[in-house]
């Protein structure tokens, strides 16, 4: 075929498909209120296989000569990759200011939510584009399995040789941290014609964001576990399900990537913490098909994430205990995370669930811009369709690239599952009474029938477990938590490992949810941040730096600091679980912002019941209630307190009196004792508490009851 004629044929088809285009969304596109316009092809010249597009920003940090075990073969398999693609710029403002009309009382818009399908059809790429797409992945020898009905994810199949033919990059080996893994060695490459079209494989290695919960912390204090009942006391359910609000016909569909260890665990947590009087509540386990093609989503069975599991489903249940449970669980690909394919397919489904939690993520500066490109879209579909997202803000303070480690090296970052502005960011309280040593006012000093023991609310400060916290270092009559002279510094502090942590609840401003950092795990270089969305304002503390900052709001979410913890009943003795036979107190246990999530997804669903339908992102009606004369009453005020970590190095960190022990230093080495901080040279502590909205807790935690009766004066 000479080169005229293939240009020719493929301007007919662009004409023609443009035009199908057109007549399909027609009819639909008068419920978008006008804002979509007509889809416009972005791919306006053939594929030319010497002219190459880098996607720039999608080589894991931990790609280096050191870890590198050398390439797969080529006949290694690679199932169910996802290719995630994007819509012109016009069609993507469209698409936000549609957004901002269904949650907009005024607009004749309002909850005028789409389906799938009509998503796709209004707001997707081209047809055109998306069969462009699709035929050059079909002839690079991939399998194409699925296209979503949003037109924005394509699910494909190939080998680890068609990859790197395609993509430009080759698949390794790698040993991180005595663990084997798989990786791209380099960013992929894609034809220049398509770029316009594509936002990027969404992963083409096997590190998994990690679930963001935090076992218990045996401290030397005396501990409090809660149960349901506490739960219900200190947030203020009872007035709530005593209304009836109970989540009555509410589906909460929490993601996963493992089954349940044993759902008799589930019936065992509702029997014995007083659930079970509620008797609509259920549970039930599904592998959600994608909408159409090759399932992508096989039954995970047990994995090391079944703990996880089990938090979300008995502690959404213990927020909403007439609901329906949806545990979605989909098993991890060799490239893709379980949990992802999962929330793709229920939001492609035509009968989603109202409600979806989410307990994974890592930070934005480790995702890489196609995962986090692919969590963004995800979730602004989900409000689209009406559907409400909750996502646990991360269990690294506001170091959360260095969530789990003895010192904070990398600086500022968030965690990209949170940091989207169409979820709710959902961050980590603690109690201030063992701190205040007002235990015996809040505490009873015997169990309920259904083991409660909390009297009413308890004042709140920010989860943090670090010994860099203002509180701790207050505790211990020491004026400052960093430097030598600090209580990071003491004597006192430096034996103790517990208390080199960096945990805490996750907060601060999204900072790299697009472009390259110029350093590995550190905010800068292209680094972009999502922009502040239109409903983030009118409350005091918000910041005026222009990105989307988190959280929107906390709750309880402590792993014993302070000796408050929340209880599980799981038993899966391979994984840290206890049979749940003796008291709940002898039970399996933790904290995590990963506990929060499910819970914020409980009172969703009571508000939704109440309500009487889906209310898609909560998050403007949230910040309208807090700028309002209801605020007071609908949220809990943290004005004491921060969630700074100890820190080690130059970026972020004031006042390291040596270098720490971070990442690499050797185990035996000093701690870092410095405090993180937004400036090196002054002390500006990363993020402290305050009036209205704070980096450390947000909006404060909710009344839940005042929360649901005050919620129409929010919209």
């Amino acid at each position: 075929m000479s080169k005229t004629f293939h240009d020719n044929s493929f301007l007919v088809r662009c004409l023609c498909c443009w035009a199908l285009a057109l007549g399909a969304t027609s009819t639909v596109m008068a419920q978008s209120g006008g804002n979509a316009r007509e889809t416009r092809v972005l791919i306006t010249r053939p594929v030319d296989p010497g002219r190459l597009y880098t996607l720039a920003g999608n080589t894991r940090s931990e790609v280096n000569a050191q870890n590198d075990r050398g390439k797969v073969p080529d006949t290694f398999a690679l199932q169910h990759m996802l290719l995630q693609l994007q819509r012109s710029p016009e069609r993507e403002q469209a698409l936000k200011i549609f957004i901002d009309q269904q949650h907009d009382s005024t607009s004749p818009n309002f909850h005028k939510w789409l389906t799938a399908d009509q998503f796709g059809q209004i707001y997707g790429p081209a047809p055109l584009d998306i069969e462009e797409v699709s035929g050059w992945l079909r002839s690079s020898g991939f399998t194409v399995n699925i296209v979503y009905p949003s037109g924005m994810l394509i699910d494909f199949s190939g080998t680890a040789g068609q990859v790197s033919a395609a993509f430009h990059t080759e698949i390794h080996r790698l040993v991180v941290d005595g663990k084997d893994h798989i990786a791209n060695m380099s960013d992929p490459q894609i034809p220049e014609a398509l770029a316009p079209v594509i936002a990027g494989i969404v992963s083409l290695h096997d590190f998994r964001p990690p679930s963001q919960r935090a076992p218990v912390a045996r401290y030397t204090e005396e501990s409090q576990a809660l149960v349901p009942a506490d739960l219900a006391t200190i947030y203020n359910f009872g007035p709530a399900f005593a209304a009836g609000y109970t989540g009555q016909g509410q589906t909460i569909a929490v993601v996963e990537d493992t089954d349940l260890y044993n759902t008799a665990d589930w019936d065992t947590f509702r029997r014995v913490l007083g659930l079970s009087t509620y008797t609509k509540g259920s549970l039930k386990t599904i592998n959600p098909a994608p909408h159409g093609g090759t399932s992508n989503c096989s039954d995970p069975g047990t994995t090391p994430d079944d703990v996880e599991a089990t938090i979300d489903a008995e502690w959404s249940s213990a927020a909403a205990p007439d609901a329906t449970i949806e545990v979605a669980a989909c098993a991890n690909t060799a490239t893709t995370y379980g949990f992802l394919i999962a929330t793709q397919n229920l939001v492609n489904a035509s009968s989603p669930p109202q409600i979806i939690s989410i307990s994974y993520g890592e930070c934005e500066a480790a995702s890489g811009v196609a995962f986090n490109a692919a969590q963004n879209s995800a979730a602004q579909q989900a409000v689209a369709e009406g559907i409400s997202v909750f996502v646990a803000a991360g269990d690294g303070a506001a170091a959360g690239c260095d969530r789990g480690y003895s010192a904070a090296t990398h600086g500022i970052g968030v965690n990209s599952s949170a940091s989207t502005p169409y979820v709710v960011a959902v961050g980590g309280t603690d109690f201030a009474d063992t701190s205040q040593g007002t235990n015996n006012t809040y505490w009873a000093p015997t169990n309920s029938a259904s083991d409660g023991s909390a009297l009413s609310y308890i004042p709140e400060i920010p989860w943090n477990d670090s010994c860099a916290g203002s509180i701790v270092a207050g505790f211990f009559h020491f004026s400052v938590g960093y430097g030598p002279s600090g209580f990071c510094g003491s004597t006192l502090a430096q034996p103790d490992d517990l208390l080199f942590n960096v945990g805490g609840g996750g907060g601060g401003p999204s900072g790299c949810a697009t472009g390259v950092p110029a350093a590995n795990l550190v905010v800068g270089g292209t680094c972009k941040g999502y922009s502040k969305p239109s409903w983030q304002t009118g409350v005091s503390g918000i910041p005026n730096d222009g990105v989307r900052d988190i959280p929107d709001l906390s709750l309880f979410a402590s792993n014993g600091f302070w000796g408050h913890y929340y209880v599980a009943c799981f038993s899966d003795p391979s994984n840290g679980g206890v049979p749940c036979v003796d008291a709940p107190a002898g039970w399996a246990g933790g904290g995590g912002t990963s506990f929060a999530a499910p819970i914020m997804a409980g009172i969703q669903a009571l508000v939704n019941q109440k309500m009487g339908s889906a209310q898609g992102n909560p998050n403007p009606v949230y910040y309208k209630l807090a700028a309002s004369s209801v605020a007071s009453s609908v949220f809990h005020s943290i004005t004491t307190g921060d969630i700074v970590v100890n820190c080690s190095g130059g970026i972020n960190c004031f006042g390291d009196g040596f270098v720490g022990r971070g990442r690499s230093t050797p185990v035996n080495g000093f701690e870092g004792n410095g405090g993180l901080s937004t400036s090196s040279q002054t002390y500006a502590p990363a993020f402290a508490a305050g009036s209205g909205w704070s980096f450390a807790t947000g909006l404060g935690s909710v009344d839940a009851f005042n929360l649901i009766t005050n919620w129409s004066k929010g919209q």
